[in-house]
C-alpha cells in the first residue's frame, strides 16, 4: 500500500512538474498592438491586439532588410530589434542601408540584390512611398513594409505606426499646454519623406481652432550639423515659444538653447523618442515626445514576416500603441521597448556565417 501511495505521489509530482513547463512555455509576454484599417490611409480605425511572439520557426528562413539609414537612434532602435528576433527565432538576416533619403538609386540596387539573390522575404523600410514604382525587374518575392509606406498593390501589410497620430499627438498636448497665442517652429525631417509628411498633416489637424500658429516650417536631413544651421537661421528670425523637431533636431536645440539662454523662453517638443531625448525629459529640458517603441517594431517585423512565410493571410497596418512621454509620465518599459542598450552598434548579419 505504500509502494503505491508513493508511486502516486511521484506521477502527481511529475505531472504537475509539466504543468508548469507547459505553462512557463504558454506565459511568454504578449505584445501590446494595434492594427489599423483602412490600409495605407492617413485616418484610420484602431483595434487593439495582443500578439504572442513566435517562439520557434519553421525552418531558418533568410530575410533581407532595407532600411534608409542607421543615423539616428530611430533606425538604430529599429535595426536591434530586427537583430534579436532574428536570433531568437534562429533566422538569417541581412541588413542594407541606403545611407539616407535621398538616396534612391543605392536603395533599388539593393533591392535588386535582395531579389536575385537566396533571400525569402523582404523588410523594405523604403526611402520614399513609391520606391517600387521605379524598380524594373519582377517582384517575385514576399515584400512588407517597414515604419515608412510603401505604395504598390503588392505590399499589403506594414509594420509601424501611423505618423499622422504621431504629429496629432504632439500637437493635441501643445493644444493642452496653450492658454494664450503662441508661436509654434517645426523642424522636422526631409520634406515630404520618411513620415514628416503625414506628421504635419496630423499637427495641423489638432492645433485647429487653438491657440497656437505654426511661424515656421524647417526641413533638413536627419543630421545634427544640418539641423544646428537650421536653427540658427530660425532663431535669428524669431524666438517661437514652441521647437517641434525630430529627435536628432531636439537634441541639437537642446544644446543652442543653452547657448543662446532661452532654455526658458523656448520649449522642445520631439516627434520621437531618442536616449537624449529621454534624458532631456528627466531634466525638464524637453516637454514632450511621442515613444512609438521602435525596438518592438524592429521584433514584431521578424515576427510578422515569419508568420507570412508560414502561411497566414497578410496582416495589414499593424504596430505598437503610441505612447506619449513627459516629464510627469514615463513609461517604465521605455528602456525594453523603444530603445538599443546605450552601447549597442547596428549589425547587419545575423546566422549567415560571415
Amino acid at each position: 500500500m505504500v509502494k503505491v501511495l508513493q508511486q502516486r505521489l511521484l506521477l502527481f509530482v511529475s505531472l504537475s512538474l509539466l504543468a508548469l513547463q507547459v505553462s512557463a512555455t504558454n506565459t511568454q509576454p504578449s505584445w501590446s498592438l494595434e492594427q489599423r484599417t483602412p490600409y495605407e490611409e492617413v485616418l484610420q480605425q484602431t483595434k487593439s491586439l495582443e500578439l504572442t511572439p513566435l517562439s520557434t520557426a519553421q525552418k531558418t528562413w533568410r530575410i533581407c532588410a532595407l532600411v534608409p539609414h542607421l543615423k539616428d537612434t530611430y533606425w538604430t532602435g529599429i535595426n536591434y530589434g530586427l537583430v534579436q528576433q532574428a536570433k531568437a527565432l534562429n533566422l538569417k538576416l541581412e541588413l542594407f542601408e541606403a545611407g539616407g533619403y535621398y538616396a534612391q538609386d543605392k536603395q533599388l540596387s539593393q533591392l535588386d540584390n535582395c531579389m536575385k539573390h537566396n533571400f525569402d522575404a523582404i523588410l523594405l523600410g523604403g526611402v520614399r512611398p513609391d520606391i517600387l514604382d521605379f524598380y524594373q525587374a519582377p517582384i517575385n518575392k514576399p515584400v512588407i513594409a517597414l515604419v515608412n509606406r510603401i505604395k504598390h498593390p503588392k505590399v499589403n501589410t506594414r509594420v509601424g505606426v501611423n505618423w499622422y497620430q504621431m504629429g496629432f499627438m504632439a500637437g493635441d498636448f501643445i493644444k493642452h499646454q496653450a492658454k494664450e497665442p503662441v508661436t509654434l517652429a517645426l523642424l522636422t525631417g526631409p520634406d515630404k519623406l520618411g513620415g514628416s509628411d503625414y506628421v504635419e498633416q496630423g499637427l495641423s489637424a489638432a492645433l485647429k481652432d487653438s491657440f497656437v500658429s505654426i511661424s515656421a516650417v524647417h526641413h533638413a536631413d536627419n543630421n545634427r550639423n544640418l539641423y544646428r544651421d537650421e536653427l540658427e537661421a530660425l532663431l535669428a528670425e524669431q524666438t517661437p515659444d514652441y521647437i517641434l523637431g525630430s529627435a536628432v533636431a531636439i537634441e541639437a536645440g537642446v544644446s543652442i538653447l543653452r547657448q543662446k539662454q532661452l532654455t526658458d523662453k523656448v520649449k522642445l517638443i520631439s516627434s520621437y523618442l531618442s536616449p537624449a531625448v529621454l534624458r532631456g525629459i528627466y531634466r525638464g529640458k524637453v516637454e514632450f515626445s511621442n515613444d512609438d517603441k521602435v525596438v518592438l517594431q524592429g521584433k514584431l517585423a521578424i515576427d510578422i514576416t515569419v508568420r507570412e512565410l508560414e502561411g497566414a493571410k497578410a496582416f495589414g497596418d499593424i504596430g505598437p500603441k503610441i505612447k506619449t512621454l513627459y516629464p510627469q509620465h514615463i513609461s517604465k518599459d521605455v528602456l525594453k521597448t523603444s530603445l538599443p542598450p546605450a552601447n549597442y552598434y547596428p549589425i547587419y548579419r545575423v546566422n549567415t556565417g560571415y
